[in-house]
């Protein structure tokens, strides 16, 4: 990543840092412990992708960003939301989680059930005051809630967990394996790429921009399944090898590291390409290209 776009992204991710932070600021009497469980996993680090492309989506579109940051923390609660049930036991049972314990470790399996509820619901209730205090429209509120509230349900991101359960100790095919990662990974990538367009009031850019989702997240998927074969526990936060210990179906598995590899390369140029229907897409076009050489 070149260094103006360097620059730009850590400009975008303390500006959603402190948001997310502000969120979770109040602890109310005899709440706080929840509140502390939601605020040791929203401000755990990462890399704030999916807000970062509501953002950048929505500038591409018109709109002003620095208006919307909290607009766009709404998507990093879903996010963090499904990460902490990722980890609990009744799912993939993994005791770390960016380089720390899980949020269940941390605290206890109830607390992080209830604190990753608690994300999901305070996501739209970030878009419905935003509707309230007059940084969106009513209109926009509701479509911003639609697309979102299916890219988390069961024909999103939901829907994809449970066919990444069901697909567990079997090998699955290439055509399951890539509505399983559209559903899980990347209908919130999607999400977050047309809640931006829907913020700039680019309506007829929507399937640009669910295109350019599409390729992008499962480019992401295929890094990251890689990178679980690859990578090291410092580099990820995470336990390595934790597909193969579930017996589960991956795009290394399906395709072989160096299949995946071009696969990921080949995805990247799809959305690169897509990304030329927007102006001003320097930017994004850095953060896709540096999306496929990741390490972490």
């Amino acid at each position: 990543m070149n260094e103006n776009s360097h620059m730009t992204l850590g400009v975008y991710c303390d500006k959603i840092n402190n948001a997310l932070a502000a969120l979770t600021a109040d602890k109310p009497v005899l709440r706080e412990s929840i509140c502390e469980a939601m605020e040791y996993s929203l401000l755990a680090g990462g890399k704030r992708l999916r807000p970062v492309l509501m953002l950048e989506f929505a500038r591409m579109c018109g709109a002003d960003p620095d208006t919307l940051v909290e607009v766009a923390c709404s998507i990093e609660c879903i996010h963090t939301f499904s990460l902490i049930h990722d980890d609990l036991p009744c799912m993939d049972d993994d005791d770390f989680r960016r380089g720390r314990p899980s949020c269940h470790k941390q605290f206890d399996e109830a607390t992080a059930l209830l604190a990753g509820d608690a994300l999901n619901t305070l996501a739209f209730e970030i878009i419905a005051d935003a509707a309230m205090s007059g940084v969106i429209s009513a209109q926009t509120a509701v479509m911003l809630t639609s697309v979102l509230s299916k890219g988390v349900g069961v024909n999103g991101m939901i829907g994809g967990q449970i066919i990444d359960m069901g697909a567990e100790g079997r090998e699955i095919g290439i055509d399951e394996l890539d509505l399983l990662q559209r559903n899980k990974t990347g209908a919130l990538i999607e999400a977050a790429c047309v809640m931006g367009v829907v913020l700039g009031g680019r309506y007829d850019m929507i399937p640009a921009a669910a295109q350019y989702a599409d390729a992008l997240g499962r480019a992401f998927q295929i890094v990251d399944d890689i990178l679980d074969v690859t990578g090291t526990f410092e580099e990820l936060g995470k336990p390595i090898g934790s597909d193969s210990e579930q017996n589960k179906s991956t795009y290394v598995t399906a395709l072989g590291i160096e299949g995946a590899q071009k696969e990921a390369e080949r995805l990247t140029e799809q959305a690169l390409l897509v990304l030329k229907q927007f102006e001003g897409c320097e930017f994004l076009e850095d953060l896709t290209e540096s999306l496929l050489r990741r390490r972490s």
